[in-house]
């Protein structure tokens, strides 16, 4: 019934992508949903699940086919975020792994680590992460402790990271260090840290109000030993990488979030449908049926502008700016849409059993994660300010002189 007053999107309209919608479907019911209560208990997936989801070449599906992808462009793993997020499986972080790690290597790695852990990512055979967050920093990239000292052939590791998604299963994480510290040198860089190094540990999963099957952890590390080759990209260049590639990760966050706002309506109007109150389907309501409708036309809305910049990113053209918008606003209205959703579930709504309740808990985060919604409003306006934030730095690099 949403079809109705919903724009067919253009975006995925392929024989292609249909085919892929319908293998996607089938995983999520056939393999993924029936595992879910286990994985909440066990606070993460099994790795039996990654290597399947390689099989089905759903995992870097816009890598080149040369390094294990499917070579497909970005708009396919698109579709496998928004049909993954509808149903809200939240446990498996195939995102963070294909739509994260996976460009990092690619854009900026050297041929010999492309080779390396590009086709096992593909395969499912090694899992991977990404570590930024630490402590005491949050969304601050330029606080980050964790530091590197050159030790000639190889870098040595010490500091912590927090809230890293895939940190239980990883096999390898991209970790951001500061290089030469204290000197006039001192700036970030990314590393290629393999987790069976030794001096690396990992905490246990984090209990959390969502996301339960999500393996959420701290990294620690002692003294770890990298080798030289596995410094991605240019010593001291770490910050400029993250910040170029940050939007990729903030739409796909906006994807997931008008991925499982979708979910959310299609559920609770089927539930309005069934259930009656006052020998009335909920749906005869007029309340029940404003709500819908203004739920529905903010997904429409956001539907449309996350297709636009689908289609940038596919091109590599999407801006900071744009994404940070989609971001924010995408997740803004998903949590809005889940709580009036779970408002119609009325006392059921609460439930764990209903998935809408599941919704509800996880989809708070993704207003943190990836930088704060706040954190993107303050992208949005320095790129509209731009010129004045570029003459406050420039005076400030006069006052330091």
């Amino acid at each position: 019934m949403l079809d109705n007053v919903l724009i067919k999107r253009e975006i995925y309209n392929t024989e292609d992508h249909d085919m892929m919608r319908g293998m996607i479907k089938d995983f999520i019911k056939n393999e993924l949903t029936p595992q879910m209560d286990q994985w909440e208990e066990d606070q993460m997936v099994s790795r039996e699940i990654w290597k399947r989801a390689g099989d089905l070449g759903l995992l870097c599906i816009d890598m080149p086919q040369e390094y294990g992808g499917s070579g497909l462009d970005f708009s396919f793993s698109a579709l496998f975020m928004e049909e993954l997020a509808k149903e809200n499986i939240s446990g498996p972080g195939f995102s963070l792994h294909s739509d994260i790690v996976a460009p990092y290597i690619l854009k900026y790695g050297t041929e010999e680590q492309k080779k390396r852990y590009l086709p096992l990512m593909a395969s499912g055979d090694i899992i991977t992460a990404i570590g930024m967050t630490e402590p005491d920093t949050g969304s601050d990239l330029q606080a980050i402790r964790t530091y590197a000292v050159d030790k000639g052939d190889h870098y040595e590791v010490s500091g912590q990271k927090t809230f890293i998604t895939n940190g239980y299963l990883c096999d390898m994480v991209i970790v951001a260090v500061k290089t030469n510290k204290n000197t006039p040198e001192e700036g970030l860089s990314l590393l290629l840290v393999d987790t069976a190094s030794e001096g690396f540990q990992k905490g246990k999963p984090f209990k959390k109000v969502g996301m339960k099957a999500q393996d959420t952890s701290e990294l620690f590390f002692q003294n770890v030993k990298v080798p030289k080759e596995n410094l991605l990209g240019e010593e001291g260049k770490g910050f400029k990488m993250l910040v170029t590639e940050l939007a990729r990760e903030r739409l796909t966050v906006a994807i997931c979030g008008i991925g499982n706002a979708e979910g959310a309506i299609r559920k609770t109007i089927d539930y309005t449908m069934t259930r009656n109150a006052f020998k009335t389907p909920i749906a005869g309501f007029q309340n029940t049926q404003f709500k819908l409708a203004e739920c529905a036309t903010q997904l429409q809305l956001h539907q449309a502008f996350i297709d636009r910049c689908i289609s940038l990113q596919s091109k590599h053209e999407l801006s900071a700016e744009s994404a940070s918008m989609a971001k924010y606003s995408a997740t803004d209205m998903n949590c809005k849409v889940v709580d009036e959703s779970l408002q119609l579930f009325g006392g059921y709504g609460y439930m764990w059993e209903y998935p809408i309740a599941r919704m509800y808990a996880d989809s708070r985060v993704a207003r943190i994660y990836a930088g704060t919604n706040e954190i993107m409003k303050l992208m949005i306006a320095r790129g509209i300010y731009k010129e004045l934030y570029d003459f406050m730095k420039s005076m400030k690099k006069q006052k330091v002189g």
